[in-house]
Parts: structure tokens; C-alpha cells; sequence
């Protein structure tokens, strides 16, 4: 499992740097992501046992890393309150633009694929 978690870090790691060297607008973590899926990718053989459980107990306790973010907006509430329409048409804005997206891609895929 140790292995297995400086893997994961290690990616998360060589995201950050690439992320912040080549001066990328995406997070490092995502980043750090598809450096571990090409690495798997290339490796041609399935996902190690250890890897996959450290992910799975990870994402059994994923709720956890909500506790910052609420403590965020609880902290900007009053800022929060100011703006909340603007705020309110982003959030709405950006999920109908994901879903529209989301659903362009998937028909190009099964178009592809069929």
C-alpha cells in the first residue's frame, strides 16, 4: 500500500511541476492523472492490485476532503451573499454547458465506434 500511495503522490507530484513549469492552465492532480494513466497505458498489462485498493480506500474517504471547501464557503458567506446572482448564473451556465458537451462527445464516440 505504501508503494502503491507514492505512486499516486509521485504522479500528483509530476503533475504539480509540469502543471507549474510550463505555466498549463489545468490542475496539477489532472494532470498528474493522465500521467498515470499513460504510464499504465504503456506498462500494457492490467492495473496493479495494491494501486487499485489504495485508490478504492482513498475514494471511500473522498467525503473528507469536503471539509476544507465547506469551511470556505462558511468563511465567505457575507461574500458569497453579495454576489449571489452572478455566482448562481455560473453555476447554472457551466452545468448546462458540461451536459451539452458531455452529451456532444458521447454521440461522437458511439458514432465512432457504430
Amino acid at each position: 500500500m505504501i508503494g502503491a500511495l507514492t505512486t499516486l503522490l509521485s504522479c500528483q507530484l509530476v503533475g504539480e511541476v509540469l502543471v507549474r513549469a510550463l505555466h498549463l492552465p489545468v490542475p496539477g492532480p489532472v494532470l498528474g492523472m493522465v500521467v498515470l494513466l499513460t504510464a499504465l497505458v504503456l506498462r500494457g498489462r492490467e492495473m496493479p492490485p495494491a494501486l487499485g485498493a489504495t485508490a478504492d480506500a482513498l475514494l471511500g474517504h473522498l467525503g473528507l476532503l469536503f471539509v476544507p471547501a465547506g469551511v470556505g464557503v462558511v468563511l465567505y458567506l457575507p461574500l458569497l451573499a453579495r454576489n449571489w446572482a452572478p455566482i448562481s448564473l455560473v453555476v447554472v451556465a457551466g452545468t448546462l454547458l458540461t451536459i451539452a458537451a458531455t452529451g456532444r462527445l458521447a454521440q461522437a464516440l458511439l458514432r465512432r465506434l457504430g
